[in-house]
């Protein structure tokens, strides 16, 4: 597990334990042993199935834990997810931060798997985008590849993304060009993509050397078709902002390599999952 994310569990379970389960603690024997088994109450695409498993074990190293159905399975209504056994007060104290994770991260692998399926047949990928809860970006990322989807960049450091802000400032294409060089010199493996709200940035772009892929931003189905046949396969294309399951597929049918959607993170509704005691 990544130390990021290994770090991330250690920083929930302080927030949420403190100085200790005092309902546990006072509450439930000391004694006192159970079996506990988290249940769908609808289906899903499983994600963070061993980051809750991990909260069990950190919780307390002696709980019986059994991951019942992986990453990037799906499950139905009344599916165990998984089992864990041992002290009582171990399992009641970590039930809330296991299923905080679980049911966030199931519920954005579930999401990005209704974009997926509807973009079918089309040859297009569903990227994920930056807009992800601060400190979750990995594992975010990480739910969106267990629903179907292709990450995007992870973040500012790994692929240069020029956007309308970033044209606005300094946007003028011999500028563009010689920034595009500088940066091809000092970091050969970095993508270069430039952000395209018309048909005549499109065209001014193709003029530059350099350059792996436009973004094509809040333009018409129509617009993305013209961009598609205007490149003619020399760059990638991403089409991005506003898209919605009702809005991907025919976007999908335009030719358009990639279609990004913030919805697949920033959107996601937490998964109904429950965790029953015997």
């Amino acid at each position: 597990m990544h130390p990021s994310v290994t770090a991330l569990i250690h920083a929930a379970i302080a927030e949420d334990v403190g100085s200790g389960d005092v309902t546990s603690l006072y509450f439930i024997p000391e004694n006192s042993r159970s079996r506990s088994e988290i249940v769908a109450r609808e289906p899903g695409i499983v994600s963070g199935a061993e980051i809750a498993a991990t909260v069990f074990k950190e919780i307390d190293p002696a709980l019986e834990v059994e991951v019942c159905i992986p990453d990037g399975s799906p499950f139905e209504r009344g599916d165990i997810l998984m089992k864990a056994a041992g002290s009582t007060r171990s399992l009641l104290t970590a039930e809330r931060t296991a299923l905080n994770f679980l049911q966030r991260l199931c519920g954005v692998a579930t999401q990005t798997k209704k974009y997926v399926d509807a973009v079918k047949p089309h040859p297009v990928q569903v990227w994920d985008t930056r807009k992800t809860t601060p400190g979750w970006r990995l594992i975010e990322k990480a739910a969106v590849k267990h629903g179907g989807g292709t990450n995007h960049r992870m973040g500012l450091y790994d692929h240069a993304m020029v956007k309308d802000n970033h044209l606005a400032a300094n946007g003028d294409l011999p500028a563009l060009q010689a920034s595009i060089r500088k940066l091809r010199a000092e970091r050969p493996g970095v993508r270069v993509q430039l952000e395209a709200a018309t048909l005549r940035q499109v065209a001014d772009f193709l003029t530059l050397d350099g350059v792996d892929m436009l973004l094509l931003d809040n333009m018409t189905p129509g617009q993305q078709r013209e961009a598609v046949k205007l490149v003619n396969g020399k760059l990638w294309l991403e089409a991005s902002g506003g898209i919605t399951l009702d809005t991907i597929k025919e976007v999908a049918a335009t030719g358009v390599n990639a279609i990004s959607v913030g919805a697949l993170t920033h959107s996601a509704r937490a998964l109904d999952l429950a965790l029953d005691l015997f």
